[in-house]
């Protein structure tokens, strides 16, 4: 961690199966496969980007922002050695403290088998070390196993809806 309020940069991460790995543009390639399916884009929206336009995002992604808090990571599957999705943080100060918001999103191919769950517990015990005392995220209310997910990761749900979604809440023990 860089010691500004405003400067995280994404470091890798590891988990018991996975490898969070600071998004580069050479995963363009292998996540635009990864996240082919239309039906991952119900409740997020849009539509599954080719290699092409992949590249393009991440080329983007990699090159920053004027906002330096958003961070991105690919999730590799460690056992299979690919790529299965994305985990992201957009981390912001407010009164002396950081505030993250998270978001997630896994193959359909790969679904079922907790990586989504692992991933963001990973996340989570990263951020706490940067360090982060609020994790939030916005699910479609609709979206039940992005509900487990929050859930399994020690997020509660919140009556407050941003965008029509569901705004989960967590408070973290720094």
């Amino acid at each position: 961690m860089n010691t500004g309020m405003n400067t995280i940069r994404a470091q890798t991460i590891h988990t018991d199966r996975l490898v969070l790995l600071p998004l580069l543009v050479e995963h363009a390639e292998e996540m635009a496969a990864a996240l082919s399916d239309p039906v991952l884009h119900t409740f997020i929206g849009g539509a599954p980007a080719d290699p092409q336009a992949m590249r393009a995002r991440y080329e983007r992604l990699v090159a920053g922002s004027p906002d330096a808090t958003v961070s991105y990571w690919v999730i590799r599957l460690r056992d299979q050695a690919c790529l299965t999705g994305t985990v992201q943080a957009t981390i912001t100060p407010r009164d002396n403290e950081r505030i993250a918001e998270i978001a997630w999103v896994v193959g359909t191919s790969w679904q079922g088998r907790g990586i989504a769950t692992e991933a963001t517990r990973g996340l989570i015990a990263w951020l706490r070390q940067q360090p982060v005392r609020t994790v939030i995220a916005h699910i479609h209310p609709d979206h039940h196993a992005s509900h487990a997910v929050a859930t399994a990761a020690g997020l509660t749900p919140t009556s407050t809806r941003h965008d029509g979604e569901i705004r989960w809440h967590m408070t973290t023990t720094t």
